[in-house]
């Protein structure tokens, strides 16, 4: 056999996504480049290592045997790359995140320094929402996740970063002055995709105050949700952490409401089962020892509200 480094990686990945299209998402490469790489390490065994059926890619039994070999093999050749390194003096190694997408706001900030003292670390950050950010955790394919709710059914560790506010927000200048919560019904209201923590958050409140609202509109990311409001196309319940900007240029306006703020807490999270690499746990230590001063220094503005 001669498979190399690249094609273990290669086939780590389909296995863990079953999916040619993302694996080449993920590996920055495209799709025929990641077919002709799975088909060179298939040549090499004389039994199948994955089945087609329509569009859809599954492991077999063996290649699921392969795939977990592979990943102790990469994690070996990691950990020699660390101690080359330890030995020269250097942290090395990669961080991986997943993060809810309204915490592209937050984390930033938290590896920012980390990075910056580590040279020799590599950065991953899977921006998405709530749903892709458990699954990443599910599948041990990340280190850390940055969220505001806690998935149920897992086992893990947290950290507790800072407060995660949600107000209700309309365009400057919107007029509107909710002396009852049941004017709600009568505003358009603007709404994250399903599985988003943010969307599910802006639910529960809409149905613990049992308004049914006339006109919903839905849009895919934060930037979008925020966009669409400043045009006056509607009304949102939106994080207080990604309107900063907005707030100060008078784009944006927080419209009082009782119930409102929702208070959540950004965490970071990681699986107890977790096997944390040694930058994994040097980052856990910063954290710990730094995530005050870093609050203080970028996100004293949110006392303010």
């Amino acid at each position: 056999m001669n498979y190399t480094l690249h094609q273990l990686k290669v086939f780590l990945k389909i296995s863990q996504n079953q999916s040619i299209t993302k694996t080449s998402e993920d590996l920055h490469l495209s799709q025929p480049a990641i077919s002709i790489q799975l088909k060179n390490f298939q040549d090499q065994f004389s039994i199948p290592l994955t089945e087609q059926v329509g569009r859809r890619i599954y492991i077999t039994d063996f290649g699921r045997d392969i795939a977990k070999t592979a990943e102790n093999i990469l994690n070996e050749v990691e950990s020699i790359n660390y101690k080359t390194n330890a030995y020269n003096g250097l942290m090395t190694g990669r961080l991986n995140f997943s993060i809810a997408s309204t915490g592209k706001y937050v984390m930033p900030y938290f590896v920012s320094k980390f990075i910056q003292t580590y040279k020799a670390v590599d950065l991953t950050i899977d921006v998405t929402n709530k749903t892709q950010v458990v699954r990443s955790l599910e599948n041990n394919e990340i280190d850390f996740a940055l969220v505001s709710v806690l998935p149920d059914k897992l086992k893990i560790n947290t950290i507790d970063l800072l407060p995660n506010q949600l107000y209700l927000v309309g365009s400057k200048n919107s007029g509107i002055n909710l002396s009852s919560i049941k004017k709600l019904n009568k505003l358009p209201l603007i709404y994250r995709e399903p599985g988003s923590a943010t969307r599910r958050a802006m639910e529960d409140f809409i149905a613990s105050k049992k308004i049914t609202t006339y006109k919903k509109i839905e849009l895919t990311s934060n930037e979008a949700v925020k966009q669409a409001v400043i045009s006056g196309l509607g009304f949102s319940v939106m994080p207080l952490i990604g309107i900063k900007n907005e707030l100060k240029n008078q784009d944006l306006e927080i419209i009082p409401i009782k119930g409102l703020p929702i208070t959540t807490n950004w965490q970071l999270v990681w699986l107890q089962s977790k096997q944390l690499s040694p930058v994994a746990k040097t980052f856990l230590k910063y954290i710990e020892s730094n995530k005050s001063q870093i609050k203080d220094a970028h996100f004293d503005w949110i006392n303010q509200h």
